[in-house]
């Protein structure tokens, strides 16, 4: 019997391993993953340095002590080359591997944007265990990080090196904090929260160059108004974009993610695409709360009980301990306004659509207390 291949190691991956091993125990499992294959949580990446913990600390688990514990098989350092889905074949470098069922769990990639100057190579982002081992090594010894980018990733990080004892500057074209999640009141707190630990903030210039000091000392961000930012280096957290490249070239339907139906089957037969890859229904969710729901689904559809996923209400809590953040977005394109009420960082904005009914929130400071109560008022994303 040809096993289940999952292509992903990440929380997207082993979860739905995970989920699976609870309804069925034999059936031939294979992950392939091009990194070293420990398992770990992503989120907890952009918490390391507050709670000072290096890359093997957030290691919950070698590829080994998976392979044990699920009765898989783990094949680390493996780079897909291709999939053949008429043949139902990963195609490998020097090898292939037919399966059963295929689970896309390929995450996403960062962005960095286009920058000038000598010094791009050393751009850093961090978008998985290796990456955040690298960094923290790089960081060892110095003092200062300049951040692209002031969405989620980037406001956490800010925090979290504060919190470690750097000096962050952060650099934020759309002019503040989560300027896609958050409406203004909420991004102002986010800010000051953000301030009182020492983040200088440069709102309104992009990034145009990274260059190495003369004094050879470090490095130089040039942004587009003209300001030069010193600092020891530079970490860009722009935004992620789903991994469709291999779907697409197998000749999977894809949009912004690789397009699956409710039951994250994606065009072909047998292959299911979930996370921060897929577009569900419509839907991109990058965040745990859809994934976890994704790989519960998905465990069942694998082991006989086709399962369509649901969404319910998904907030996201941001890790910016200096002004805590909960948010619920408002469905894209629906017409309707903020009410905000603020006393200092505590912010509720409610989203209202035309009709007057809740269809998101963002709250800061100690009005992330009222979550749950407007959870319960909130219609499920995708019941």
């Amino acid at each position: 019997m040809n096993p289940i291949v999952v292509i992903g190691s990440g929380l997207a991956g082993f979860n739905t391993v995970k989920e699976f091993r609870k309804l069925d125990k034999e059936t031939p499992v294979v992950v392939l993953t091009a990194d070293d294959g420990r398992n770990y949580s992503k989120p907890m990446l952009s918490t390391g340095f507050t709670k000072e913990k290096s890359a093997d600390d957030l290691a919950m688990a070698s590829p080994e002590q998976v392979a044990e514990q699920f009765n898989v098989t783990v094949r680390t350092g493996v780079h897909v080359a291709g999939i053949d889905t008429d043949r139902r074949r990963v195609l490998l470098p020097d090898d292939h591997l037919d399966y059963s069922a295929l689970v896309l769990a390929l995450g996403a990639d960062t962005w960095t944007p286009p920058l000038d100057g000598d010094a791009v190579g050393e751009v850093f982002s961090v978008n998985d265990l290796m990456d955040y081992g690298r960094f923290r090594q790089a960081l060892e010894g110095n003092k200062s990080v300049t951040i692209l980018g002031g969405g989620l990733v980037g406001c956490e990080f800010a925090n979290d090196l504060s919190n470690g004892g750097f000096q962050v500057s952060l650099v934020e074209p759309l002019g503040r904090c989560l300027p896609m999640l958050l409406p203004e009141a909420a991004s102002a707190a986010v800010g000051r929260g953000l301030e009182s630990l020492g983040v200088t903030f440069h709102f309104g210039p992009l990034a145009k160059a990274v260059h190495h000091n003369r004094n050879g000392q470090g490095l130089v961000t040039e942004l587009s108004d003209g300001t030069h930012l010193k600092s020891d280096l530079v970490l860009s957290a722009i935004g992620l974009r789903p991994r469709i490249d291999l779907a697409k070239d197998a000749g999977l339907r894809t949009n912004r993610g690789i397009l699956t139906d409710r039951t994250l089957r994606t065009s072909a037969p047998d292959v299911y695409a979930l996370g921060d890859c897929a577009e569900v229904e419509g839907h991109v969710l990058p965040y745990v709360l859809p994934l976890m729901a994704g790989a519960r689904a998905l465990a069942k559809t694998l082991a006989g009980e086709a399962t369509p996923v649901s969404y319910g209400v998904m907030p996201v809590t941001i890790k910016t301990p200096a002004c805590p953040v909960v948010v619920c977005p408002p469905p894209e394109e629906l017409e309707g306004e903020w009410d905000v009420q603020a006393d200092g960082n505590d912010v509720q904005a409610l989203f209202r659509d035309q009709e007057g009914a809740l269809r998101g929130y963002a709250l800061t400071g100690e009005a992330v207390k009222e979550k749950l109560k407007l959870n319960k008022e909130l219609p499920a994303l995708m019941p």
